[in-house]
């Protein structure tokens, strides 16, 4: 049995790959060994190898692959997520790998591959067409991109992301808010939602949804953006000046 030809079925691999093939453990590393000396398969992180495309010289998997592989949990999420389903304004050098498991941040090929801790269960499916991909579905990335932006690509690319989605299923939407159940996602998501209600397909219904859960607190949608904002009394939220129309006309927010 030809160990690459086999081992080449799978983006990435590990040992129990290898051992399956050869019934035997030192004979399993000494093969593996043997195809990484040959160039044919490479090491990304402990256990977890990937043969080598002979007429690219790179990795069969791609970087969405290796990280659905870091954990027997692991997930692509928040901005990585965007980039997967093509509405991201920028590709990072950064993978955002959600797992109930944790794992050390870790670089392979100039490509940063980040630890989020994993929230929820819910909104997490296998992707179509590609073999070994777990990702969050479109409505869960908004949410969580929306929750997590300031620690996640930022405002700005948050905008640029959302501006691109055409339709959100509400039921799902409201799923995922009702989890997490903070007043302050509320405000956010309804604030900036209702802006793309019409190309999201949404109700005003979900938007009177999330305003009736935002408490009486007002809170800073950007708080770093605290001395240009000013008070949005219907989301009890303070905004930065010119928000929309600084990102329509392609400039820049300084978060």
């Amino acid at each position: 049995m030809d160990a690459l030809t086999e081992l080449a079925k799978h983006p990435v691999f590990t040992i129990d790959e290898v051992k399956k093939l050869t019934d035997n453990e030192k004979t399993a590393y000494t093969q593996l060994d043997r195809l990484m000396k040959r160039g044919q398969a490479k090491k990304v992180r402990k256990n977890i190898y990937s043969v080598v495309n002979p007429t690219t010289g790179q990795l069969v998997a791609t970087r969405y692959q290796i990280a659905c592989a870091i954990t027997e949990t692991a997930y692509i999420s928040h901005h990585s997520a965007f980039e997967y389903y093509g509405l991201a304004n920028q590709v990072f050098y950064e993978v955002y790998v959600s797992s109930e498991t944790k794992f050390n941040h870790f670089e392979y090929d100039h490509v940063t591959y980040k630890y989020v801790a994993s929230r929820m269960k819910e909104g997490v499916v296998e992707a179509k067409n590609t073999t070994g991909i777990r990702i969050t579905d479109l409505e869960r990335t908004a949410i969580d991109s929306i929750r997590d932006f300031n620690k996640i690509g930022g405002f700005e690319e948050l905008l640029n992301c959302l501006e691109g989605i055409h339709y959100l299923d509400e039921k799902k939407l409201k799923r995922y808010l009702d989890i997490y159940d903070t007043q302050g996602l509320y405000q956010r998501v309804g604030y900036l939602l209702d802006h793309y209600r019409k190309e999201m397909q949404l109700s005003k219904e979900f938007i009177e949804y999330c305003k009736d859960k935002i408490g009486k607190s007002r809170r800073y949608l950007v708080s770093e953006a605290k001395d240009d904002s000013f008070y949005n009394s219907e989301w009890e939220l303070m905004v930065p000046e010119g928000l929309f129309e600084i990102t329509d006309l392609g400039g820049d927010i300084l978060v």
